[in-house]
């Protein structure tokens, strides 16, 4: 079996990165996608396409397919497509909701194989634009796939280059971990952003908000049209995490209003005990680091040069971790910063001074 030709369905943020990571590994490949005439001009220019496609059917001209739009639409696409392969071929989605799809896969008959995907890994920022080669670097990513065999292993191995960590799970445990991790967070986020931005006494309370505010809802500028489809999608999860948070809410109120302090303690330190426990070094849902991606070539001195620039202009490396190594090519770097600022400013001036970086949150 051999990948020689890729089609994939919507190059934004997601579908993007992932076609910018197959053409730097992959130079020989032959990539088209189906997107807004827009979006498909400006990837051929960057030749990180070689083909647009104007009717999805020709996504099944393809050895491997990667439906990377909304979850309706990857859904619909996925219905017709799926029944239509041949036996060599493979339908792929990343969309963060997965139970629709295996259920789907179930129902229809199909002689290729689907495999379903969802990279943990995002920005506030969508659209080709803000797609990037490093994006995936060091991420988790789901793999959905209840009849995993050794052409799951070769998508999965021809898929490494991006630098995702495969993590086989259940499609619909999936989408329960979904709703805790990521789909409360944003809901709740947006609650509290919306609960402080109010007027009382001519007072604007959201302007005395500080950067542990701003930490805590970061997420709450994520744009709604990336998430209605998934919210609609895993309605019935989330529903279901939004009562057990309320049941948690109603007894921190009950227990503060008996006076019960201790009940309080526990919560703290069990909250503490738990937040200890996130994994340091793994992409999340949500990120709370400071941290920016960078491409090194492998050249003498190319380590030193950026070391040294940040050090003249007073930017503090606070950690700094080998991701990945591309033999003959060079390696790809996080760096760690104490302030989203910091990492800002590295960002801009690495790229100032012709760095291939990514700036992580």
């Amino acid at each position: 079996m051999k990948i020689s030709s890729v089609g994939i369905a919507g190059l934004g943020l997601i579908g993007g990165s992932i076609a910018k990571s197959l053409r730097l590994e992959y130079p020989e490949l032959k990539i088209s996608a189906f997107d807004f005439p827009s979006v498909l001009e400006k990837a051929k220019k960057e030749k990180v396409i070689d083909k647009s496609v104007d009717d999805h059917l020709e996504l099944l001209d393809n050895d491997l397919i990667i439906l990377s739009l909304p979850v309706f639409k990857s859904l619909s696409l996925f219905e017709e497509l799926y029944p239509k392969l041949s036996v060599h071929q493979i339908i792929v989605d990343v969309c963060s909701v997965k139970s629709v799809f295996t259920e789907a896969s179930e129902k229809l008959k199909s002689k290729g194989k689907y495999i379903g995907l969802h990279p943990m890994a995002g920005k506030e920022k969508s659209g080709f634009e803000f797609s990037d080669s490093l994006l995936f670097e060091n991420a988790v990513c789901f793999v959905c796939d209840n009849y995993n065999n050794e052409i799951t292993d070769y998508v999965l191995n021809f898929l490494k280059c991006t630098g995702l960590r495969f993590t086989f799970i259940d499609a619909f445990l999936h989408d329960k971990i979904t709703a805790e991790v990521s789909h409360l967070p944003q809901l709740i986020s947006v609650a509290l952003v919306n609960e402080v931005a109010k007027v009382e006494n001519n007072f604007n309370f959201i302007n005395f908000a500080g950067s542990g505010f701003r930490d805590m809802t970061r997420i709450a500028s994520s744009d709604f049209r990336l998430w209605e489809e998934i919210i609609k999608a895993n309605k019935d999860n989330i529903i279901n995490s939004l009562e057990n948070i309320i049941e948690q809410i109603k007894s921190i109120s009950e227990n503060l209003s008996n006076d019960n302090f201790d009940y309080l303690k526990e919560q703290f330190e069990l909250a503490n005990k738990n937040r200890n426990e996130i994994p340091f070094n793994n992409k999340g849902f949500i990120q709370p680091l400071f941290d920016i991606t960078v491409f090194l070539e492998d050249k003498a001195g190319t380590l030193n040069r950026l070391t040294s620039l940040l050090a003249e202009n007073n930017l503090n490396i606070k950690d700094i971790e080998l991701l990945k190594i591309r033999e003959g090519s060079g390696g790809n770097f996080r760096l760690y910063f104490d302030s989203a600022s910091a990492a800002q400013k590295a960002y801009q001036l690495l790229k100032e001074n012709n760095f291939v970086t990514n700036l992580t949150n």
